[in-house]
């Protein structure tokens, strides 16, 4: 190799040298900050209005996956959210949960209406078509099973995680079910400076 040849790979390594990387965030629950899932998504609020990840850009979005009639994870993990707003107090403001059905069949606008506001007057109930609930679902990596119950009723097996995103909308954290309400809290906080 002729050294005039290396001075432009020696100049660009002296230059990548002098703009570190920054450090990642310490989150409490999984960085998924460079995944390509997941996307925009246009559903039905329990408003009554038609709504769109792009409508909540300049805040931290948490997206979780489930449906009214759950038992168990999904009331849970409202719950937690609700209690991490109060903890992160006038910040919250800056925060939008949002709750996407899996539930096409059961959790109209209106049930959600009944159900979602419940865990904090602020957090909006989504629904769909089952085709637009399926179509957010795979693009957020969401698995859901209708279980058959006796009497002719089901539940559904779904994922149970949630998900922050950051203020321009990009996904960021994995929060597992079961993520207390000040590990929520922090990592939000960390999204929020």
């Amino acid at each position: 190799m002729k050294p005039s040849a290396l001075l432009p790979l020696l100049l660009a390594l002296a230059l990548s040298a002098c703009s570190p990387t920054p450090a990642p965030l310490p989150f409490k629950g999984s960085d998924i900050s460079g995944e390509t899932f997941g996307g925009e998504l246009t559903l039905n609020a329990h408003t009554g209005q038609r709504v769109s990840l792009a409508d909540y850009k300049g805040k931290v979005v948490a997206l979780f996956f489930g449906y009214t009639h759950c038992p168990d994870i999904c009331p849970t993990t409202l719950l937690e959210y609700a209690a991490a707003m109060k903890t992160l107090g006038k910040d919250s403001d800056q925060v939008q949960v949002l709750f996407v059905s899996v539930d096409a069949k059961r959790d109209t606008p209106a049930v959600l209406a009944g159900y979602v506001p419940h865990f904090n007057p602020r957090f909006i109930g989504l629904s769909g078509s089952a085709a637009e609930l399926a179509a957010v679902a795979t693009r957020f990596r969401i698995v859901s099973q209708v279980l058959p119950t006796e009497g002719g009723g089901y539940l559904i097996d779904h994922s149970a995680g949630s998900y922050l995103l950051d203020k321009t909308g990009r996904l960021r954290v994995y929060q597992p079910y079961g993520t207390p309400a000040d590990a929520l809290a922090h990592d939000i906080r960390l999204l929020l400076d």
